[in-house]
């Protein structure tokens, strides 16, 4: 019968934390950054593409992100995240890029919109029948179109927080904004959503 010894797995490495690949990259250590890369690559991507509607943008964005990221990584000093620090980056980089097409209706952001900011997107899920994936499809589709037609002060705020599930605060980080400026541009955004779902909700 084997020993308790031989029996014994080895315990699985913990995964290095986002803060000391942060510094061996600041060391050069460019390897560490390849591992940044891996585990946000997609994060960035997704956080790119709900926000600028294609293929061909998002990839851009994705590559202008981490090589912005990997020559400002030496000035990072730790007093967020870098998951905060990052999709900093990947939203200013995406609404750079969708300020430059043509410009949306403007909207002032000053107004006020009452006390109903926990007002939220309930979007069907549906599962398994060809049917329903056929309608899943359209209504992705159809959130995207909806989310596209947000001006880029709410896209951002509706992506992040319901898309990308932060919260409130870790949205005011990203985008440098205080928690009810955030809530109000969401509750604005979700409002706009739901009249141009209003068919699929």
């Amino acid at each position: 019968m084997a020993s308790s010894k031989q029996l014994q797995v080895a315990p699985k490495a913990l995964p290095v934390p986002d803060r000391e690949l942060v510094k061996r990259v600041q060391a050069g250590n460019a390897e560490a950054f390849e591992e940044l890369v891996r585990r946000y690559e997609r994060k960035v991507y997704n956080i790119a593409y709900r926000l600028l509607g294609n293929h061909q943008d998002a990839s851009e964005a994705l590559q202008d992100t981490f090589l912005r990221a990997y020559r400002a990584i030496d000035k990072f000093q730790f007093k967020s995240s870098f998951f905060t620090w990052l999709y900093r980056i990947a939203t200013n980089t995406s609404l750079t890029k969708l300020r430059k097409r043509k410009s949306p209706p403007v909207i002032s952001l000053d107004e006020p919109v009452g006390e109903h900011h926990d007002l939220r997107l309930e979007i069907p899920d549906y599962k398994y029948s060809p049917e329903k994936m056929m309608k899943q499809r359209e209504m992705r589709q159809a959130l995207q179109d909806a989310v596209d037609s947000l001006a880029p002060d709410y896209r951002s705020v509706v992506v992040l927080r319901d898309l990308e599930g932060l919260s409130n605060e870790e949205v005011s980080k990203v985008l440098n904004l205080s928690v009810s400026a955030v809530k109000s541009r969401l509750h604005r955004g979700r409002l706009v959503l739901r009249e141009k779902l209003a068919g699929y909700l």
